[in-house]
């Protein structure tokens, strides 16, 4: 899968002029967290909920309620490319998943932007893309049936005996995964199957030595 798939393509952006006031009042009626702000053309940098959170006062603020009030109109009056990120995390639409999630856990951000090969804006990625999209997909979540996890089950010659032993049943199988328990040096298997009576299943499988753990949803 590449980002390609995963990311926003409709993207909603702002010009560096853009006051915060009407930045914070787009994200707030769209939902957002975060705004690319483009000029010509070219994104120059990214505002996001939290930072304009942190935009405050002087604090050498007179105390008059007219004067904070003056204040606070002038501080809403502020261009965003003042207080936008500069470095922004960027990738391309045929990178991989693995390794834009990877790209953003090391830089440590929320979001990518993706820029094609003329440096435009095509779309943003953010970590709800990764988990909705790709994560939901991977686990099966919100998905029908049950899940089946045989210890030990995610080693060659085991995998294919259990995978056997569904499709003898013609159970169809919605995801597979592997899991590897920080404390175990075997790899296990989880196996999501659109059914809900699969206990003949289990019992086969414990039968042939396997520990089997029936999560039913």
């Amino acid at each position: 899968m590449y980002v390609r798939d995963i990311m926003t393509s409709k993207v909603v952006t702002i010009s560096p002029e853009t006051h915060i006031f009407e930045a914070k009042k787009i994200m707030q009626e769209n939902r957002f967290r975060r705004l690319p702000v483009v000029s010509k053309g070219k994104v120059v940098g990214l505002i996001t909920a939290d930072g304009l959170e942190k935009v405050v006062p002087p604090e050498s603020a007179p105390g008059s309620i007219w004067d904070v009030s003056y204040n606070l109109l002038s501080m809403y009056r502020v261009p965003v490319e003042q207080v936008m990120h500069r470095d922004m995390v960027t990738v391309t639409p045929d990178m991989t998943v693995e390794e834009a999630l990877a790209l953003a856990q090391k830089k440590k951000v929320g979001s990518l932007l993706v820029l094609d090969e003329k440096e435009k804006l095509v779309g943003i990625v953010t970590t709800n893309d990764f988990f909705y999209r790709i994560v939901n997909k991977v686990l099966g979540i919100g998905e029908p049936g049950c899940r089946i996890q045989v210890t030990g089950g995610g080693e060659g010659k085991a995998m294919e005996e259990i995978i056997s032993a569904i499709n003898k049943r013609n159970l169809e199988i919605i995801t597979v995964h592997i899991v590897a328990p920080p404390t175990s040096k075997q790899k296990d298997i989880v196996v999501h199957i659109n059914a809900t009576k699969v206990d003949d299943l289990v019992a086969e499988l414990r039968s042939k030595g396997y520990e089997v753990d029936l999560r039913r949803r």
